[in-house]
């Protein structure tokens, strides 16, 4: 039996991740249900919609897959199948592949910053004359407007906003005698240092872990330190990465290895937080995802800003829709589902249940989201660091930007002279762009 997920939504401290009958009913009186623009006709009875999402952690995947269900009950002409097709990392060459031999999906979640890369394959459906007629267009953060276009057009729409912060058990810092929450790099590196602990001549506590790999997700994790450096990675459209940010940035990373007070994660995995939960280490950067995956674990945490170097920065996270080329009936339909994901009724339940940022202003101000902040605090270090976010670069050739910045980062970590590996990512990418 389906289970009736508008019912005891709101059971605060704790994230809940089963029914919410009566958020339906908050959100009808307090919002009034937002009616679908567009409903699909006679023609469009049936129409199946096929979305390849990659969301996690396990938890937020099975209550977005109760969502999309709630939409199909509610729009009986219209299924969408929603398929899990991976972590984003191991997604690309699945996308690629499908948009090559004409096997893509109708709705594809991923990052925004794979919008260039499948405009040039011609893979998608533009979204201009949709949005400018579409009345929840004045309830979406403007802030996330340069993730959804490119080269004057707009491609895709939010599903949730995020950034990255530092997760902290407060137990282990007191046992440490640290009493000041860290605010430059200098600063983290210390407490990291007094963090690690060597019990019975083994390293059995890090102070911090340190996500390892080349994959977009450390790229996500690193940049805010290129960032904060006054770095960046390209250029008028061009790979720059041997700029004096970049360095700085890889060399504070690297410090932190040859200290011994940090743990590398797995390749590829460094968004796993079981060493944090398990207090093997006492220091992570992650972001608002892992709420629910924290209070489940009963632990202690808490969260605070990333440190700075010469500037605060943070990169704005999160990944959107594309509505991939598909038939005119299909169209209309996925853009239905495509106003569900920005209406009130998706946006409170999704973010109240796992922590992501709703990208509806009228849901960040409503009164049911902030009694949701006052029970879950630590939120509002993200929601400020949204403020000052940082998009990562909305470029063509993305992909492999991403790659040869990971591999430079991964070389690091791993030993490699910090500027030696940025000048060999940045020969990698002049071959790619002939330069």
């Amino acid at each position: 039996m389906t289970p009736n997920i508008f019912a005891d939504f709101f059971h605060p401290p704790r994230l809940q991740w089963h029914s919410l009958w009566r958020l339906l009913w908050v959100v009808v009186i307090g919002f009034g249900l937002v009616g679908c623009h567009g409903a699909p006709t006679d023609s469009e009875a049936g129409v199946h919609i096929t979305l390849w999402q990659g969301i996690g952690p396990p938890q937020n995947r099975d209550f977005f897959q109760t969502l999309v269900q709630d939409f199909n009950e509610s729009h009986p002409h219209i299924q969408v199948d929603s398929l899990y097709v991976g972590h984003p990392d191991q997604q690309i060459p699945k996308i690629l592949t499908a948009v090559v031999g004409n096997a893509a999906p109708d709705i594809l979640w991923y990052s925004p910053n794979l919008t260039g890369q499948l405009v040039e394959l011609e893979a998608l459906e533009a979204l201009d004359d949709w949005w400018a007629n579409l009345p929840l267009r004045a309830q979406i953060d403007p802030a996330l407007l340069e993730t959804m276009t490119f080269e004057g057009h707009l491609w895709s729409i939010p599903f949730g906003a995020n950034n990255g912060a530092v997760y902290y058990r407060p137990s282990l810092f007191e046992q440490a005698g640290i009493t000041h929450i860290p605010e430059t790099w200098a600063e983290l590196r210390q407490a990291a240092q007094a963090l690690t602990q060597d019990l019975d001549g083994d390293s059995d506590r890090h102070g911090i872990f340190l996500s390892l790999g080349k994959g977009e997700w450390n790229v996500f994790a690193w940049l805010p330190f290129v960032y904060s450096a006054g770095g960046w990675l390209e250029k008028e459209g061009q790979p720059d990465l041997v700029n004096e940010g970049a360095i700085a940035a890889l060399t504070f990373a690297q410090s932190l290895v040859q200290d011994g007070s940090a743990m590398l994660s797995p390749p590829e995995r460094g968004f796993e937080v079981d060493n944090f939960l398990t207090g093997r280490v006492a220091m992570q950067i992650t972001g608002p995802w892992t709420l629910g995956q924290m209070q489940a674990a009963g632990i202690d945490f808490d969260v605070f800003p990333l440190p700075a170097d010469q500037t605060p920065a943070a990169v704005l996270g999160g990944e959107n829709f594309f509505l991939c080329k598909t038939t005119p009936e299909k169209r209309q339909a996925a853009l239905t589902f495509l106003e569900y994901i920005l209406s009130d009724r998706f946006q409170l339940a999704w973010a109240t249940q796992t922590g992501f940022l709703p990208v509806n202003l009228r849901v960040r101000q409503s009164p049911e989201y902030q009694a949701f902040l006052e029970q879950n605090p630590l939120l509002r270090v993200f929601l400020t660091q949204m403020n000052g976010a940082r998009v990562r670069p909305l470029i063509a050739k993305y992909p492999y930007l991403s790659e040869n910045f990971g591999r430079a980062i991964e070389a690091t970590l791993l030993g490699e002279d910090p500027t030696t590996a940025l000048q060999q990512s940045q020969a990698r990418l002049n071959l790619i762009w002939g330069s």
